[in-house]
């Protein structure tokens, strides 16, 4: 018996391959394909990061930019009508309150795999969602490449 979502399901959705793989799963397992809501999180802009002008980057061209390079990214020839969403914020603590507001079934989310320090500097949003999210989640973690 095939495992068939039929709430919405949330893919938080960075442009990697992780990502990608999460939302292939999602689609598949998703009784409709309009019940997946990807979604990109972008960070705060600090005034004061070199290569930022003040005042010539907002947060709504931000986040068009980033809904059509999701849209890019995610065809709905091969993805199907689903929701494209971007926020501001901490990625792991926005998809986590994006499930809850969705009553989303489940979340979906792709996992880079980092140890050591380079998790510790990063952080992980795989595993913050899990610990934040009020549904399951479902962590996509690719085989290793030799």
């Amino acid at each position: 018996m095939a495992w068939q979502i039929k709430n919405p399901i949330l893919v938080p959705f960075d442009f990697s391959e992780h990502a990608m793989a999460a939302m292939e799963k999602a689609v598949e397992i998703a009784d409709d394909p309009s019940q997946v809501h990807a979604l990109h999180v972008l960070p705060f802009l600090v005034p004061s990061e070199p290569g930022v002008v003040w005042g010539t980057v907002d947060d709504a061209s931000r986040i068009e930019h980033a809904i059509a390079a999701m849209a890019e990214a995610l065809p709905e020839a091969k993805f199907g009508k689903i929701c494209l969403d971007v926020r501001l914020g901490d990625p792991g603590k926005v998809a986590a309150q994006r499930a809850e507001e969705l009553h989303a079934e489940l979340v979906i989310v792709g996992s880079h795999g980092r140890t050591g320090l380079s998790r510790m500097v990063l952080g992980s949003v795989a595993e913050r969602v899990t610990r934040l999210a009020h549904c399951p989640v479902l962590v996509i973690k690719l085989p290793h490449k030799h």
